[in-house]
């Protein structure tokens, strides 16, 4: 137990493990705001999303239960690839993002309604950049990220081919595959899978990378 708890203070003793602690929890919760905008866009799912809506509409289970078995098994899959993914955000994501992005998704339904389509596209500009901002400060953290996000990341360290290819393909495969199973493709959908690559490196290189290193 000693052991454990100097481990504990020696890590937070050193101040930029507590700005990379600080950096996991800001992206993993403002993230999950992000979803709220990007679900009272209307313009469609997330690729992720996109890809569990089509299993759940040829498996024949409740698609809460299914969304968890399907994190359970990436997460299995990321373990044995390079648990070095596996942290603090990574548990965050599973056990907390997923309440805070029902709970956005009600509150700014409650405060908008019935959303004009300039108001959607607001909606879906904002929810896609603050994503991809968020996204940024607890991929840089490096202290666990979602298992759909670690695969690119896993990718992107075995091949050499920039991180924001890697995401649009792993993005456009997940979209691909959702709608052959029958999921509805929104034009959200498409412009998440193209620009949340690039927009995640600019903001990684642009603002958490300095922003850590300070």
């Amino acid at each position: 137990m000693d052991t454990i708890k100097n481990k504990i203070a020696a890590f937070f003793a050193d101040k930029k493990n507590v700005r990379r602690v600080g950096m996991t929890l800001f992206g993993v919760f403002i993230c999950a705001i992000s979803v709220g905008f990007f679900n009272n866009s209307l313009f469609g799912a997330d690729p992720f999303q996109c890809f569990a809506n089509g299993l759940d509409i040829v498996i024949p289970l409740d698609f809460g239960t299914l969304y968890t078995l399907i994190s359970i098994l990436m997460l299995v899959m990321v373990f044995f690839l390079d648990r070095h993914f596996i942290g603090l955000g990574t548990f965050i994501n599973l056990f907390l993002t997923g309440y805070v992005a029902q709970f956005s998704t009600w509150a700014i339904g409650q405060l908008v309604p019935d959303p004009s389509m300039a108001v959607r596209i607001v909606f879906l500009v904002v929810g896609i950049v603050v994503m991809c901002f968020a996204s940024a400060f607890y991929f840089t953290a490096d202290l666990g990220v979602s298992v759909y996000d670690a695969i690119a990341l896993y990718l992107d360290n075995k091949l050499p081919i920039p991180f924001r290819v890697i995401r649009i393909c792993t993005d456009l495969v997940c979209v691909g595959v959702g709608f052959a199973l029958g999921a509805i493709v929104g034009v959200g959908t498409l412009i998440t899978a193209l620009f949340m690559g690039p927009l995640i490196d600019y903001f990684n290189r642009k603002v958490a990378i300095p922003f850590l290193s300070r």
